[in-house]
């Protein structure tokens, strides 16, 4: 049985992942998977934000992403009052920043500033979002394990609220950046802290066998902090970790914590420093399909408090201003993406048995992440009500590629046909981000809904856009 949504393959055969069980009725919708304002409609279609899908595809197209803004706006602000409650006896409070990676636009950036939280980028193109919506630059972040000189520059000339230091020369490369601008660049030290989370190898962060950060074991942290505080240039804020992505407890968080302290209680002996910060990272999960058990905020923020108080204590040391990363959480469970199906056949198995396929207009190009990491996904028929049967399915893409695959596995209605509409929830964080223009295929929409209407976003591409940079 698959336990979580990044493990190994599904098993050949007919029945189905055992988490995946044959619903008693296929239109009923698993409400820990979908927006908080989609429900169906008295016609049976999906509604989201008062707004039938029908009447989105109408207006918008598909493939569409549908974000619900009350939705994602409810989850910024539950993040940062969970934490800020949670740590308020400890530091006074916590800072909850967005990690834009997942997905970023002009107004999802305004719209996490709004309700409270900070901004985290990784790259110029994403700094360069968050400066666009207007976001604080004093409340924004640069992370990235290979910053550019240019980067770095624009990041301290904006005023940024730090910046990540990933590696033992980046030190001395923005340490030269803010010499050359006359500022002094307030810097935090990526940790790895050699915990791996219970993940795919690919988006586990924290184990020495990859590309970020400075390594806790072999020393060459102790020696990143010293060459900080070397730099007169430079402010040392203080220590940053991120342990993975699509963590359900808070038990990877507990030995990490554990080391990062230790490291800082270091720092503060031998250096006579007080490292004012401590960013602890992300990687906080959500559900994707029945099988996924995410902790909500105040949960998580409780846990981690009780983990940062213990940690403290442990080494005699106050506790410092406590921040945290949250993006999947805020913005995966918002958004669904809205298909159209077009062929579907049913294909013989090995074993005796057959699989229903649905093709979808879309596919790999607008949501890589089931091809990339094995990822789960449901599905379900949202332009109308079915009494047909559920039959297992496999919703795939129109992409010349057999990986094309969408949903693995799921109970679709077996009338399910040409013309119907397909949405598939959970698909805010990374699946816009990590889109292409694979066979050509144009990106979809970022279609917001709220209070009965609709508006873009991001608009989708045309094959106009397509070939304005093909110059041969």
């Amino acid at each position: 049985m698959r336990a979580h949504e990044a493990g190994a393959l599904h098993a050949d055969g007919y029945g189905g992942p055992g988490w995946l069980a044959v619903p008693a009725d296929v239109n009923t919708l698993v409400e820990p998977l979908w927006a908080r304002t989609v429900r169906r409609g008295a016609d049976g279609a999906l509604e989201v934000g008062g707004v039938d899908v029908v009447r989105l595809a109408a207006e918008h197209g598909t493939p569409a992403y549908v974000v619900d803004e009350a939705d994602l706006r409810a989850r910024a602000r539950g993040f940062v009052t969970a934490f800020d409650d949670a740590f308020a006896d400890l530091c006074g409070g916590a800072d909850v920043y967005y990690a834009g990676k997942a997905f970023l636009c002009t107004a999802v950036a305004r719209w996490v500033a709004e309700e409270g939280m900070l901004l985290e980028t990784c790259t110029g193109g994403e700094l360069a979002v968050g400066l666009r919506a207007g976001v604080d630059p004093a409340r924004m972040a640069l992370h990235g394990n290979n910053k550019s000189d240019a980067e770095v520059e624009r990041a301290l000339a904006a005023g940024v609220g730090r910046v990540v230091v990933d590696s033992l020369p980046e030190v001395d490369r923005v340490a030269d950046v803010a010499a050359r601008l006359g500022v002094r660049a307030p810097v935090m030290v990526r940790v790895t802290v050699g915990v791996e989370a219970h993940t795919h190898s690919y988006i586990a962060t924290a184990h020495e066998d990859q590309k970020f950060g400075v390594s806790l074991a072999t020393g060459e942290a102790a020696r990143a902090v010293a060459a900080v505080l070397a730099r007169p240039e430079l402010d040392l804020r203080g220590l940053h970790s991120h342990i993975g992505s699509q963590i359900f407890d808070v038990e990877g968080f507990e030995v990490a914590a554990r080391r990062l302290v230790r490291l800082h209680a270091t720092v503060q002996r031998e250096h006579g420093v007080r490292l004012p910060e401590m960013d602890l990272g992300g990687g906080f999960g959500m559900a994707y399909t029945t099988q996924h058990r995410p902790m909500g905020p105040a949960d998580l923020a409780a846990g981690m408090a009780r983990v940062v108080r213990a940690a403290c204590a442990g080494e005699g040391v106050e506790v410092p201003r406590i921040s945290v990363e949250p993006g999947r959480a805020v913005v995966g469970p918002s958004t669904f993406t809205l298909y159209t199906a077009g062929t579907t056949k049913d294909v013989a198995l090995d074993d005796g048995g057959t699989r229903r396929y649905v093709a979808v207009d879309g596919g790999m190009s607008d949501n890589v992440r089931t091809a990339l990491y094995a990822a789960d996904y449901s599905a379900t028929l949202a332009s109308r009500r079915s009494d047909a049967p559920p039959v297992l399915s496999r919703v795939v893409g129109k992409h010349c590629e057999s990986g094309d695959v969408v949903v693995m596995d799921e109970f679709l209605p077996a009338d399910l046909g040409h013309g119907d509409l397909v949405a598939v929830p959970g698909t805010g964080a990374y699946c816009r981000s990590l889109a292409s223009q694979y066979n050509h295929v144009p990106r979809p929409p970022v279609v917001a809904v709220a209070d009965g209407t609709s508006r873009v976003l991001v608009r989708r591409e045309t094959e106009d856009d397509l070939l304005a940079l093909d110059v041969g």
